[in-house]
């Protein structure tokens, strides 16, 4: 296990600087259909970064945006900013050109790393306002000091050979290494200003949940401009010498299997959708397709034999070689969660935020409990703010040096998510804005957002997640979201279409189209019911839906979640069917 006193600081140069010299010739970074490069072309690709900043006019402190999808340009040009005392500003690949346009104006950043693909995004902004862009995939400056570059001008040399050595800046701890703009559920992005010992900590200490060698390998294919997938994904990995590969297209069936088949991953980081389709669409039709099935399966004892059949299977899809199936950035189904233990599949769970770096709580393969997250990470520490005298649940406040330095250019905002002297706690806790059990101090179990939590009428919590997962379980639906409007609790859903197809009572194939569609909008009123039944029949009195609705589909983040915000009936939001 690598600690900081390999390293020296808790710095990004200490960390690469380390692991060059410690995997020198090991495979680094690389593209599924391609060669890796070795860690010694990953410090030279990094160098070349950091001499056309330094061209350019770079200084420390000033900030530089990186606006791509995965790849190992993008991690090379992540450290060739960093290590040069710059401050990295992050951008989700599915921000908008308008969103890119507010945030580059919100950071004071002049420059960018863009990924050819993503480039023509940046078209609305001015050459006054953005003066540098530079091309991800060959670091070709095609912008200098508000000017456009010819591609045939061949001034400028790509390779920076002729360039004297960037000078060697000092860089503390607590310098800032990334400001990360999060798509988040609130509908406002914030900058979360996070330093170099708060990313550095965090893939240190991740280590005491799962141990990393030289020898592994991780397909990555979430947003490394999502803090959950950099710190795990990337960091984590170069700090052991593991190699990383990344997709050369968006991550879907087509090209993830293959990828999973070439590759044979030990290491892979997930949202949980992927695995509750996995188990919603795949495991239980195979266990509930006769009636003689269904039956057994109903019985614990049949159905933990069924699911270990099935992690046989699961493995191999897999690639056959997976230790380590990290889920994180949203809460997972219990069920799916249930079968993959009895599968026997190495999965892992995580918790945390962008304001942690992200990791707060977590389970490695051997140790998860299903419904809960796990023991709370080496070097920090939780506690639950304002708890229920009855339940125990509350909000859970963290403190440690993986915690943000603040929002950037936000006082308030930052002021607002720290406690104070005036509460029980005492000063300097971040309030996370999780609602959870600390059980016997050491282990988490999450209940949702405080946000989220609805006051009933007699005065109830009442946690829409909890209900999200019963409506969850019924096979109609895909996914769903609980809300409020003035005559109670709504539940919106997003049917199965291809399921209620199949499940309407159309007559002859020569019926008119108006009749199918008359069929269908009854069979889908009838089903909409029958959820409404399934549901009611499993919560309890306090938690009852009053109607469902349905949705086309829901609006997500980057780390799947749905945008709650947008569908705030009682404000005005999206009207569903």
């Amino acid at each position: 296990m690598v600690t900081v006193y390999d390293l020296g600081s808790y710095t990004f140069p200490a960390l690469f600087e380390h692991s060059i010299a410690c995997f020198k010739d090991r495979p680094a970074l690389s593209f599924v259909n391609s060669t890796p490069l070795t860690y010694a072309q990953v410090a030279e690709r990094s160098t070349q970064v950091s001499r056309i900043l330094f061209r350019l006019g770079v200084e420390a402190g000033d900030k530089v945006a990186i606006y791509g999808t995965g790849a190992p340009n993008w991690g090379a040009a992540y450290f060739g900013i960093v290590n040069s005392g710059a401050i990295a500003v992050p951008l989700l690949p599915d921000f908008t050109a308008d969103e890119v346009e507010n945030i580059i104006c919100h950071a004071g950043t002049s420059m960018i790393i863009v990924s050819e693909k993503l480039k023509n995004r940046l078209d609305k902004i001015p050459p006054a306002v953005l003066k540098s862009i530079i091309r991800m995939e060959d670091y070709r400056v095609l912008r200098e000091n508000g000017k456009d570059i010819p591609a045939d001008d061949s001034s400028i040399d790509m390779h920076t050979s002729g360039l004297a050595s960037v000078p060697k800046v000092g860089i503390k701890e607590e310098d800032t290494a990334s400001i990360i703009y999060t798509s988040g559920t609130t509908g406002r992005s914030k900058g979360v200003e996070l330093s170099h010992k708060n990313l550095v900590f965090t893939a240190i200490q991740c280590q005491t949940v799962h141990r990393v060698n030289k020898f592994d390998k991780c397909l990555s294919f979430l947003p490394l401009s999502h803090v959950y997938e950099f710190t795990i994904g990337f960091v984590m990995q170069f700090l052991n010498g593991s190699c990383v590969y990344y997709l050369e297209r968006a991550p879907t069936v087509s090209t993830l299997l293959p990828a999973f088949k070439k590759i044979r991953p030990t290491i892979v980081l997930s949202v949980p959708m992927i695995m509750e389709k996995i188990y919603k669409n795949k495991i239980i039709p195979t266990f509930t397709k006769s009636y003689t099935l269904k039956k057994l399966y109903r019985k614990r004892f049949y159905q933990k034999l069924f699911h270990r059949i099935a992690g046989i299977s699961l493995k191999k899809l897999f690639g056959g070689r997976i230790k380590f199936f990290g889920i994180g950035g949203a809460k997972i189904d219990p069920s799916a969660e249930i079968f993959m233990k009895d599968a026997r599949f190495p999965y892992a769970v995580g918790y945390g935020l962008t304001e942690t770096s992200p990791l707060l709580a977590g389970s490695g393969p051997s140790n998860t409990v299903p419904g809960t997250i796990g023991p709370v990470m080496q070097g920090i520490e939780l506690s639950i703010l304002n708890p229920d005298p009855e339940t125990g649940v509350g909000e859970v406040i963290a403190r440690g040096d993986n915690v943000m330095k603040g929002y950037y250019k936000e006082p308030e905002l930052t002021a607002a998510v720290f406690t104070t002297d005036e509460d029980e706690c005492g000063a300097g806790w971040f309030k996370t804005g999780d609602l959870g059990i600390l059980h016997n101090g050491i282990w988490l179990a999450l209940k949702g957002r405080l946000k989220n939590m609805i006051l009933g009428s007699g005065g109830e919590n009442i946690y829409p997640e909890d209900i999200e997962f019963v409506l969850n379980q019924h096979p109609d639906v895909i996914e769903s979201l609980v809300v409020e409007d003035d005559d109670g609790l709504v539940a919106l859903v997003q049917l199965d279409e291809e399921k209620l197809k199949n499940r309407s009572f159309l007559g002859s194939v020569e019926q008119a189209v108006e009749d199918i569609k008359e069929n269908l909008l009854y069979k889908q009123e009838e089903i909409l019911s029958e959820i409404k039944f399934f549901v009611n029949n499993k919560v309890n009195r306090f938690s009852k839906v009053g109607s469902v609705k349905t949705v086309e589909s829901f609006e997500k983040t980057a780390s799947q979640k749905i945008k709650r915000y947008l569908y705030n009936l009682r404000s005005g939001g999206k009207k569903e069917n």
